[in-house]
């Protein structure tokens, strides 16, 4: 059993954490400042510079097919790579992707849709949660009513990421006795979008659709399969929540050791007291744990097994994790870690929303236990 990383995927590791530590980490400040004042914490044409020297240095597409311009680097390095971005607290992603299921699209719609996303033309949106339907995403009432050779659409959705800047939306409805379909709908068709506040700097919308009308064409798979495209979506890069959240948890952890070298109490430093130590060792115990479930879960994903059940693990486990982290930071840090002078109770107010999205804690706990009682999922079996 060989957990080391080739010269290859060393190099790409060394290579993503030397750009976001020139390129990136030096924007934290101006950040910061303007979410203080209101402002997105990158516009867009910041965002399009960043990507465009990525591009430079051979990082687009890190997940994408090479048939579409990707890098195709799989799961595992994808993990590793979200990893070293999770290390700035900057909303920064390497550019050229665009959501799986845009990939089952037919090839008029892989031309309007899928490859204007990948060359960042185009904004989309995933609209599946509804104020009565969260993790019950079987209880949708966006309904979609036939009209000739056009679909109506009507209803609501609620904290859609991107649903502010999106100009098409991946949406899910009720198509009358077909069942839940996936529909492409353009923001010139009709949908309105307006932001919720939230205690992180995490910008949802709230989508609605008031008649809004959807040609045939723009159907997403098949009528009535649109649940399973929505699982596909959910499901596929769960995992990379949690190597996001290990990033995080390790340049804070950083921060607390350094901070703890030089801040005296008593005569001492902190890092003298049993109390600090604990929580430090504490802290790495847990972040190395959520990374091997994490690698384990991307790693059954490029082997083509089912990784659900691995996936909810490291989901859930790593979003425990990274709030626990936090926090401990933060109190290490004392007064100065509550402070908006240092970035940490910005971390703590974005970690906790890794226990709430792409399924809650409570879910993946359901999710874990059923699986096991049922016998999807067996106890004691290594590399199965």
């Amino acid at each position: 059993m060989d957990f080391s990383l080739t010269p290859e995927e060393r190099q790409i590791r060394d290579t993503v954490r030397s750009f976001i530590e020139k390129e990136v980490m030096p924007l934290e400040p101006e950040v910061l400042r303007n979410e203080r004042e209101g402002r997105p914490g990158l516009d867009r044409d910041t965002l399009r510079d960043l990507r465009a020297k990525a591009r430079k240095s051979g990082f687009w597409g890190i997940n994408t097919p090479e048939e579409y311009g990707g890098a195709a680097l799989g799961p595992i390095m994808s993990a590793i790579i979200a990893m070293e971005v999770g290390r700035t607290f900057v909303p920064f992603s390497f550019g050229g992707s665009a959501d799986n299921i845009l990939y089952a699209g037919t090839e008029e719609q892989k031309r309007r849709y899928l490859l204007p996303t990948i060359e960042g033309e185009r904004r989309s949106c995933f609209a599946i949660t509804e104020p009565g339907a969260g993790s019950d995403a079987r209880n949708i009432r966006t309904k979609a009513v036939r009209d000739g050779s056009e679909w109506i659409i009507n209803g609501e959705k609620t904290f859609i990421t991107n649903g502010s800047e999106a100009d098409f939306v991946m949406v899910f409805a009720v198509a009358e006795e077909h069942g839940v379909t996936c529909f492409l709908v353009d923001r010139d068709m009709g949908w309105k979008s307006e932001p919720i506040p939230t205690m992180g700097e995490w910008g949802p919308a709230s989508l609605v659709f008031q008649d809004v009308r959807v040609p045939e064409e723009n159907i997403l798979g098949e009528l009535g399969k649109g649940f399973e495209l929505a699982m596909q979506w959910i499901g596929q890069g769960r995992y990379m929540i949690p190597a996001r959240a290990i990033g995080s948890a390790e340049r804070m952890l950083q921060m607390a050791v350094d901070y703890s070298r030089i801040r005296k109490s008593m005569g001492q430093t902190i890092s003298e007291y049993q109390a600090i130590q604990w929580m430090i060792a504490d802290s790495q115990v847990e972040i190395e744990a959520a990374k091997w479930l994490t690698l384990y879960a991307a790693w059954r994903v490029q082997e083509g097994m089912d990784a659900r059940h691995a996936s909810s693990i490291a989901k859930l486990n790593g979003a425990v994790m990274a709030n626990q982290v936090v926090d401990r930071v933060l109190q290490i840090h004392g007064g100065m870690g509550y402070t908006k002078e240092l970035p940490i109770e910005r971390w703590y107010r974005e970690l906790r929303l890794l226990r709430i999205f792409e399924g809650t804690d409570e879910i993946q706990r359901r999710t874990i236990a059923r699986n096991l009682i049922k016998g999807h999922a067996r106890l004691g079996l290594i590399g199965e």
